[in-house]
C-alpha cells in the first residue's frame, strides 16, 4: 500500500422516485383558467355592487393566479434537463417560486389588512346578497382547485404554495359570504372589515412556516425531513469507516435533495458495491436523491474550506 491519496466517487442518477411536477399540469391548467374568469365576474359584481370586500377579494384572487402560473412555470423548469452551466438542470426554480408565492401571499394579506382597517372606520352600504352569492361562487371554485393540489402539497413545497393560495382564497371567500349574509338582515355592515381582518390574521400564519421553509431551502440548508444526526451515525457505523468529514445537506429542489461527505476508510477504497448500497440507504432512508462520496485512507488531513476563514481555494 502506497502512501498516494486516493478518491473515489459514486454518483447515483438511476432509480429515483420523485414526485412528477408534470402530473399537476392539468390541476395547474384548470385552476387558473377558473380563478381568472372568477375573477372578472367578481370585480364586475363588486363594482355594481358598491362592494368593496368583493374587488379587494378579486384582487386578492389576481394575486393568486398570478402565484399559480409562476408555481406551474417552476414546475415545467424543475424538469429540464441539466445542461452545460445548468449541471442540476433547473430544479431549484421551484424553491424560488415556493419564496414568491409565500411573499405574494403576505403582500395581498397586507393590501387586505389595509383596507379592512380603512373600512372600519367608514363601514360602506353594501349589497349584501351580491356579495353573498359572488362570494359563495368563489367558495366552490377556490375549494375545487385547492383540492386540485392537495395531495401534492404533502411532498412538494411548490405545490404547497399553490394550494395554500387556493385554500387561503377559500377561507376569504367564507368569510365574505357570511358577512353578505350577516349584512343582509342586519345593518352590521363593520362585519365585513372585521371578518376580513380575522382572515388574514390566519392566512399569515399558515404562510409564515411556507416562508420560512423556501428561506431555508434557497441558503441551502438541510431539509426539514432529513436527520442529521441519524444519518452522521449510519456513515459512521458503516463497515470500514473509521471517520467522516465535509458531510453537506441541501436541497436541490422543492421534492429532491443532494448529499456529499468524505469517508475516511483506512484500508482504502471497498469496491463499488459497498458504494452503492450506502447511496441505496441514504436514499431509502433519509430521502437523499443524489450522492457524492469520496473515499480517503487518512494519511493526509483534510479541513472543510466552508469552515475556513481564508478566501483561497481549498485543494485535496
Amino acid at each position: 500500500m502506497t502512501d498516494h491519496h486516493r478518491h473515489d466517487h459514486s454518483h447515483a442518477h438511476t432509480g429515483h422516485s420523485h414526485s412528477d411536477p408534470n402530473n399537476h399540469g392539468l390541476a395547474f391548467i384548470f385552476a387558473i383558467a377558473l380563478n381568472t374568469i372568477f375573477v372578472i365576474v367578481e370585480f364586475t359584481y363588486g363594482f355594481v355592487a358598491n362592494s368593496t370586500a368583493l374587488m379587494a377579494d378579486a384582487g386578492h384572487n389576481l394575486s393568486d393566479v398570478l402565484g399559480l402560473l409562476l408555481a406551474w412555470g417552476a414546475a415545467i423548469l424543475s424538469r429540464k434537463a441539466p445542461s452545460g452551466r445548468y449541471t442540476y438542470g433547473l430544479r431549484s426554480t421551484s424553491i424560488l417560486a415556493a419564496l414568491a408565492n409565500a411573499m405574494l401571499l403576505l403582500v395581498a394579506c397586507g393590501a387586505i389588512a389595509w383596507e379592512a382597517i380603512h373600512r372600519l372606520s367608514q363601514p360602506p352600504l353594501v349589497a349584501g346578497l351580491t356579495v353573498t352569492l359572488v362570494a359563495g361562487i368563489g367558495i366552490v371554485i377556490n375549494g375545487l382547485s385547492a383540492w386540485l393540489f392537495v395531495k401534492g402539497s404533502k411532498g412538494d413545497l411548490n405545490i404547497r404554495g399553490a394550494y395554500l393560495h387556493m385554500a387561503a382564497d377559500t377561507a376569504v371567500s367564507l368569510g365574505v359570504a357570511i358577512a353578505g349574509t350577516a349584512m343582509i338582515f342586519t345593518d352590521w355592515y363593520w362585519l365585513d372589515p372585521v371578518i376580513s381582518l380575522v382572515i388574514v390574521t390566519v392566512i399569515v400564519i399558515s404562510t409564515w412556516g411556507l416562508l420560512r421553509e423556501s428561506i431555508q431551502l434557497a441558503l441551502s440548508a438541510v431539509p426539514a425531513h432529513i436527520d442529521v444526526d441519524a444519518m452522521e451515525t449510519y456513515l459512521r457505523q458503516c463497515h470500514g469507516v473509521a471517520d467522516i468529514h465535509d458531510l453537506h445537506i441541501w436541497g436541490m429542489s422543492t421534492t429532491e435533495s443532494a448529499l456529499t461527505v468524505h469517508l475516511v476508510m483506512p484500508d482504502g477504497y471497498p469496491g463499488d458495491a459497498f458504494i452503492d448500497d450506502i447511496v441505496q440507504t441514504l436514499k431509502e432512508r433519509f430521502s437523499v436523491h443524489h450522492c457524492t462520496l469520496q473515499v480517503e485512507q487518512g494519511t493526509t488531513n483534510h479541513s472543510c474550506c466552508a469552515l475556513q476563514p481564508s478566501t483561497t481555494a481549498h485543494i485535496h
